[in-house]
């Protein structure tokens, strides 16, 4: 493996990583799955990082990414609920601005004559969001182990909703400007 495969293999230890994650999530063993969801974050820093400071990006790269970032969060979501750390209408909430995201980048891609040369490249937004997250996985795995007033949970579950939900708006207004400016080169 060469070193500039390195973020795309990165992305992939964390793909892997989701199925341990969620396992000890569900049989309670929430130290181990605190540092397995911390090590793939620290994946996903990484792999961004290491791909924009030595120019590997590549367009495998800007698929896997983002697809081993949902799969990872997605999953832990589903596992979170499932064991009643999550409420539904969170997890129902980040599944639906996923799913538009996923089906919105798919359509704009493959509908709009891009070059295969081309990146998918995720908003300032949506970056945060995932950070906000990965926060909210590691805070509600850590306060099984260390446990905290029930507000903070609730404050948090806000957060992440009011982010997931101005991340979801902010993707619809660039595809609507992408639009706007494709009619603007090529009217009709």
């Amino acid at each position: 493996m060469s070193f500039s495969s390195l973020p795309n293999a990165l992305s992939i230890l964390r793909i892997i990583l989701t199925v341990p994650v969620v396992m000890a999530l569900l049989n309670h063993q929430y130290f181990l799955a605190m540092v397995l969801f911390f090590i793939a974050g620290v994946t996903d820093a990484l792999d961004g990082w290491i791909a924009k400071r030595y120019s590997f990006q590549s367009r495998l790269g800007s698929i896997l990414d983002p697809m081993a970032d949902k799969l990872l969060l997605v999953s832990s979501f589903v596992a979170l609920y499932v064991i009643g750390l999550l409420p539904l209408w969170l997890l129902v909430l980040v599944f639906l601005r996923d799913f538009m995201i996923v089906s919105g980048t798919v359509g704009r891609f493959i509908g709009s004559g891009t070059s295969k040369n081309d990146l998918l490249s995720p908003s300032k937004l949506s970056k945060i969001n995932t950070v906000l997250q990965i926060a909210l996985v590691l805070f509600l795995v850590m306060v099984q182990i260390y446990p905290v007033s029930t507000q903070y949970s609730t404050v948090f579950f806000i957060i992440i909703a009011t982010s997931t939900v101005l991340s979801g708006a902010d993707y619809m207004w660039i595809w609507v400007e992408q639009v706007i400016l494709q009619e603007k080169k090529n009217p009709q």
